[in-house]
């Protein structure tokens, strides 16, 4: 299918010019004689391209851009102009017009515009296609009460500047949270720089954060631009934010404060302009209290906050993210996708799920890996997800469906109080006395399971 052109243009002789010999180009033409002609066409025929004059009677082409970049916005307009009025042109350009083109017309100039306008064009859709596809691949997947609450908490925040602090346990989706955020946001075509902030050491924190000059330490072999600088006009998302030990916390206040930094070793001051989003995984109120939390920091960045429900809040979710999972991870094996059979699902939304979103879906890979068949069915789902093969079993197996010691320690020890609760009859005070644990601790644990 060729492009389509509409020529707008008051002169008889040009419109049978120009028509002829793009014709021959290949395109298909349309013409109209006037601006209220053109934008009955445009209505009718949604040309991929507008050539249209500046000087006509009644409309001129000023008037017929903006009432085209109102209803079509996608659609190219290269403007033609004749001498002496350049300047009305690039005025023209800055209101949306492509290009412009002077009188009398190079059919050489008129050729290239057009083909540069349509490529550019084209450009246009394709990165709309990857952002809806970006948007797509962050979205949270359920509609159980508690997403929907969360959606609509993101909906809210993302097109605001407002700062935000998500909270949740290991594994809800927190980062994804984050990228939702920073996707739905007037910031959404610039960087999201991640920071994770248990994986940095503090003594190389202040260069990954600030950046370095070259030789401002012994590593420093050339000069490295920090994560601030590189989020510039975008957002900065620290992960896990409670993980940064109290001396990086200042220095962190510093530069949200300022917003303005040196790098390491160097002399020169640079401005920022970030929206900061953060995560955690414990209540920073309480690491506040014993001492290892900033609370003037905490402050700073709890603007807005979010919490991620965990998986055991949103059972009704299991199935959707279930066929989501297995998809994907059958996409990227190059594998034939499996489903889960009805009583495999229920079975699944039996379990507390102390990893959330992610143990599930590292179950779900490894069903996918040691299941013969096409549909996943009980019989295949292993301990401790099958109440079958629970008991007696040694170590939970579950265990090892993590990648990091941290969220399989934390897995551990929620399911292991969940197991004394049950020991104890569901008694916190004797329960918590005798694993050596907080009664609010044990208690919280015991409204997850009832």
């Amino acid at each position: 299918m060729f492009p389509s052109i509409l020529i707008v243009d008051d002169e008889a002789s040009i419109l049978k010019s120009l028509s002829g010999i793009l014709s021959d180009e290949g395109f298909e033409i349309l013409s109209a004689t006037n601006g209220y002609e053109a934008l009955k066409i445009l209505e009718d025929e949604l040309p991929d391209l507008v050539l249209l004059d500046i000087w006509m009677p009644g409309m001129d082409g000023i008037d017929t851009l903006k009432e085209i970049k109102k209803t079509h916005p996608s659609t190219q307009v290269v403007m033609i102009t004749g001498h002496g009025t350049i300047e009305t042109a690039v005025n023209a350009t800055k209101m949306g017009a492509y290009d412009f083109i002077e009188k009398p017309i190079s059919i050489d100039k008129v050729i290239v515009a057009i083909n540069n306008a349509l490529n550019f064009r084209r450009l246009e859709e394709e990165n709309q296609y990857l952002r809806k596809k970006t948007i797509e691949r962050n979205s949270i997947t359920g509609s159980s009460p508690p997403i929907q609450e969360l959606k609509k908490q993101i909906s809210i925040t993302a097109p605001t500047e407002a700062w935000v602090l998500i909270s949740g346990e290991h594994g809800t989706g927190k980062e994804l949270v984050a990228r939702m955020i920073h996707q739905f946001s007037r910031r959404s075509e610039k960087p999201l720089v991640d920071v994770n902030c248990a994986a940095i050491s503090h003594e190389l924190f202040e260069s990954e954060l600030l950046g370095h000059e070259k030789g401002a330490f012994t590593e420093a072999t050339a000069k490295k631009k920090g994560k601030f600088e590189l989020a510039d006009q975008g957002t900065i998302f620290f992960d896990e934010i409670v993980d940064m030990d109290l001396k990086t916390q200042a220095t962190l206040l510093r530069v949200l404060q300022e917003k303005k930094f040196q790098r390491v070793g160097g002399d020169r001051t640079l401005t920022i302009d970030v929206r900061v989003i953060a995560s955690s995984n414990k209540d920073l109120t309480k690491e506040i209290g014993a001492g290892r939390f900033r609370e003037d920091l905490y402050y700073r960045l709890n603007v807005v906050p979010i919490e991620v429900p965990p998986l055991r809040e949103r059972y009704a979710d299991i199935p959707e993210l279930a066929e989501l999972f297995l998809a994907q991870i059958a996409e990227n094996n190059g594998v034939p996708v499996k489903t889960l059979s009805k009583s495999a699902v229920e079975m699944l939304q039996q379990y507390s799920w102390p990893g959330n979103i992610r143990e599930l879906k590292n179950l779900l890979e490894r069903l996918m890996i040691i299941s013969e068949k096409d549909t996943i069915v009980p019989e295949d789902i292993p301990a401790p997800y099958n109440p079958q093969r629970s008991e007696g079993q040694g170590p939970d197996a579950a265990l090892f469906a993590f990648d990091r010691l941290k969220d399989a320690q934390h897995a551990f020890e929620q399911e292991f109080v969940r197991k004394k609760l049950k020991q104890f009859a569901f008694d916190t005070a004797k329960t918590a006395k005798r694993i050596g644990a907080e009664k609010s601790y044990v208690q919280k644990i015991a409204k997850q399971i009832k």
